[in-house]
């Protein structure tokens, strides 16, 4: 058994030293190829320095002289670093001045500010108590001022229906005495001229003209004579037509049917148009209207039916 051990020790040896003198060839190898390596950077090295010498020997070829002389004049000049610093230093110390300066000015404006607003406000408290003395006076006037401009305006008021219906009685009046009307159609009168009232959201709550019933393609004569200034087929009152005489004009609406067109000359008693129910109607009717400039009047005024 020892004897195998021995051999065992021996054989482990054996192979030791043979790994060793393997690892030594290795590392000679690697430390022969470095020292290559560094030997040509050595050189290359050299080549360069060489180069940058020579080209700074042979500058012209590649800076001009302007380049040169720039450069040299930057390398002339004198720098003194510490009185650099000394100006560095003291400008800090200023700048840590003033804002310790500004800081002092706005804590004493803080209290100043502080002591203005609480004398203020016992001078606006102050104000405010005769303030509210002299308003509940005012407010008496006031009252009373607004008693006597409503009165005003009521009287107002009434003073504008009154000269409202001084201005209808003189147009009535005006086309009684200059003009002749004669029925449009015969028939009877279904809906009167002003206000009306109806749920009916067709029907209009301030009527601008009168409806005289008939029967669809009832003949629609010219009121007056005149030239037609609309003849139309769409909008609330449907087919409808228009005729200006002077400073009146006359309107049929709610028509099946127009016979004259936009820009024609028509006499009294002429067909125009035919009676339908176009437009926002409920039934067959002709919408009948008279206005003088921009004053509706009720053609009953003028016309008797």
């Amino acid at each position: 058994e020892k004897i195998r051990r021995a051999e065992e020790i021996y054989a482990r040896r054996k192979s030791g030293y043979a790994t060793r003198n393997i690892a030594t060839v290795n590392v000679s190898q690697e430390k022969d190829f470095t020292l290559f390596k560094k030997m040509i950077l050595q050189i290359i090295i050299c080549l360069m320095i060489y180069f940058i010498y020579y080209l700074i020997q042979n500058s012209n070829y590649i800076f001009s002289e302007d380049v040169i002389n720039k450069t040299k004049e930057i390398l002339s000049y004198d720098i003194d670093i510490q009185s650099v610093y000394i100006k560095l230093t003291d400008a800090i110390n200023d700048f840590g001045k003033s804002i310790n300066i500004q800081e002092q000015s706005n804590t004493i404006n803080d209290q100043n500010n502080k002591e203005q607003d609480k004398e203020e406000s016992s001078e606006s408290n102050n104000e405010k108590e005769q303030i509210g003395s002299q308003n509940s006076e005012n407010n008496e006037e006031k009252i009373e001022a607004e008693q006597t401009e409503n009165e005003t305006e009521d009287t107002k008021i009434s003073n504008q229906g009154e000269t409202k219906e001084n201005v209808s009685q003189t147009d009535e009046e005006y086309i009684k005495a200059n003009y002749n009307f004669i029925k449009p159609i015969e028939g009877v009168v279904s809906s009167e001229f002003g206000p009306r009232n109806s749920d009916n959201p067709i029907v209009s709550k301030n009527h601008k003209g009168i409806d005289i019933a008939a029967n669809t393609g009832t003949d629609i004569k010219a009121s007056i004579p005149g030239i037609v200034i609309v003849s139309s087929t769409t909008g609330d009152y449907g087919y409808h037509i228009e005729i200006k005489s002077k400073d009146v004009t006359t309107l049929y609406a709610h028509c099946s049917q127009l016979d004259v067109k936009k820009g024609e000359n028509v006499e009294q008693g002429q067909i125009i148009a035919k009676v339908g129910s176009t437009g926002k109607a409920t039934s067959a009717h002709l919408h009948f209207e008279i206005r003088r400039n921009d004053t509706y009047i009720n053609p009953r005024d003028i016309i008797e039916f």
